[in-house]
């Protein structure tokens, strides 16, 4: 059953906070990425380039850890334990610009322009905030 994500927990997410991905290799040792994060009211939702390793071992093991740091107070985080729910490439490059226009005040993602791009979308089963 999903979790529900509001007040400071979603807070957290629609700053420039900076998420880590945990995901699992195939010889099931630990893979953590930095990436940028956003939330559309259900899901937490992560872009990447097709061809990276942590959308292939998600894709691979559902199974996902997300620790989202508050950037003006590490000591304040949230972890959300989740499972991918769907992935597509629907709507990526756009929304790659809107989180370039939130971490970085670009209108448009600096990345290479031929990337294809995909969103992942996380359905979070446990969220707990620590260090508030």
């Amino acid at each position: 059953m999903a979790a529900t994500i509001e007040g400071r927990d979603r807070e957290l997410i629609e700053q420039p906070n900076f998420c880590m991905v945990a995901t699992l290799r195939p010889d099931g040792t630990p893979h953590v990425t930095p990436t940028w994060v956003d939330y559309d009211g259900e899901h937490i939702l992560l872009n990447s380039a097709e061809g990276r390793s942590w959308p292939e071992n998600i894709r691979r093991d559902s199974r996902v850890t997300l620790t989202i740091l508050n950037m003006e107070n590490p000591y304040e985080y949230l972890s959300i334990r989740g499972r991918l729910a769907d992935d597509t490439h629907e709507g990526a490059r756009e929304q790659i610009n809107r989180l370039a226009k939130k971490y970085m005040d670009k209108d448009e993602y600096p990345g290479p322009a031929d990337e294809v791009r995909v969103i992942f979308k996380i359905e979070p089963l446990e969220v707990r905030r620590f260090g508030s």
